[in-house]
């Protein structure tokens, strides 16, 4: 008899355990499913929000007078200095970095807000988007290929019917890449590998699932895993658990609904318990307890910064000698510390630098 009892109770506990677990797994493939569908739906919504801040942008600078007549009259002098005094205003008073450029309707670049060296350079090659403006006169976003992979504002100009040329705002995805940062997911934009022949300032770039990474504010620490995975199992399933990382797949498409490439979302295991169960919120990943999970990201993304204790001249000493993996993160360092100084402190910098340099060789 006692035997018997044992027995049930075993069969019983055993169901009980084999029950919990079911459920437990299930809830868990419920959540992880919810939150593939909202980071797309998010995805979606940050580029749609990026791309109309820059259209408004482009739109107003299409309608500046100033601008247009510099265009018209050629003076490219004038455009670059009216173009970037407005940008650097908009920064000073906003803290928004915009990037703007201005091409002619030949589809040459007249002026560039961010220098002023390659005005007259012929971009139609690069740019078949542009094509667009032969058919339609109303503005155009996008993510498009160039020189960059970028999201792209163009706006055309006109006066008394005349295209004149293009207001174009470019962005880079930063700001995108810094949102999903603050709710304990890495993002990484890609673009295919046949696609290099046009976007030649990108050549230097991290590489990963037969793609290059644009943005490049990504995070180094699943460089690893991601080029250890099976891009086509990715793409097939949508997703796939690696190195305790959920790791999400969505298509990029440009303004022709061409697929280019695709955006990778890396969500850490541990992260996980910060996102609100599907049930409890519909919009349960906008309303993750984003205050707690960013400084819990901030921290375990920076508290081993190695280059915080040095300075930007310091850093210079250590250029030639910084490993090819570790290149992306000290560069992004550097800059955010140079930008900090003026014209003068940098050129100071510069002459007191003490320059060793060996050359082997024989004059011939």
């Amino acid at each position: 008899m006692l035997n018997k009892i044992i027995i049930a109770f075993v069969v019983l506990l055993s169901i009980i355990l084999i029950s919990t677990f079911y459920v437990k797994k299930t809830l868990k493939e419920q959540k992880i499913n919810a939150i593939m569908d909202q980071l797309s739906i998010t995805l979606e919504n940050q580029l749609e929000t990026h791309m109309m801040d820059d259209l408004k942008t482009a739109i107003s600078l299409s309608k500046n007078e100033a601008l247009a007549r510099a265009l018209e009259n050629d003076d490219e002098d004038l455009g670059y200095t009216l173009l970037a005094d407005i940008l650097n205003t908009i920064e000073l008073n906003t803290d928004i970095h915009t990037r703007a450029q201005i091409i002619t309707k030949d589809l040459n670049i007249f002026t560039r807000s961010w220098d002023d060296m390659y005005a007259g350079m012929p971009i139609g090659d690069a740019r078949s988007d542009l094509d667009y403006f032969k058919t339609h006169k109303t503005p155009r976003s996008s993510i498009e290929i160039g020189r960059r992979l970028g999201l792209k504002s163009t706006v055309p100009i006109y006066k008394d019917g005349e295209l004149l040329g293009y207001v174009e705002v470019i962005s880079f995805f930063k700001g995108i890449t810094e949102f999903f940062s603050t709710l304990g997911v890495d993002l990484y934009v890609l673009l295919d590998f046949k696609h290099m022949d046009s976007a030649v300032l990108m050549t230097q770039n991290l590489s990963i699932c037969q793609s290059v990474v644009a943005n490049r504010n990504y995070n180094y620490s699943h460089v690893q895993t991601l080029q250890n995975l099976k891009l086509k199992t990715l793409k097939h399933d949508g997703m796939m658990y690696k190195n305790n990382k959920y790791i999400f797949y969505e298509n990029m498409y440009n303004g022709s609904s061409e697929v280019i490439g695709g955006y990778i979302f890396v969500l850490p295991e541990r992260y996980l318990d910060y996102f609100r169960n599907p049930n409890d919120d519909i919009s349960f990943l906008i309303n993750v307890t984003r205050s707690s999970l960013y400084d819990v990201v901030k921290e375990d993304k920076y508290k081993n910064n190695v280059y915080d204790a040095f300075s930007a001249s310091d850093l210079l000493d250590f250029e030639n000698v910084i490993e090819k993996e570790d290149r992306e993160i000290f560069f992004d360092e550097a800059y955010s510390k140079f930008d900090k100084y003026s014209k003068d402190e940098l050129i100071q910098i510069m002459l007191n630098r003490k320059i060793i340099k060996k050359v082997d060789g024989r004059i011939k």
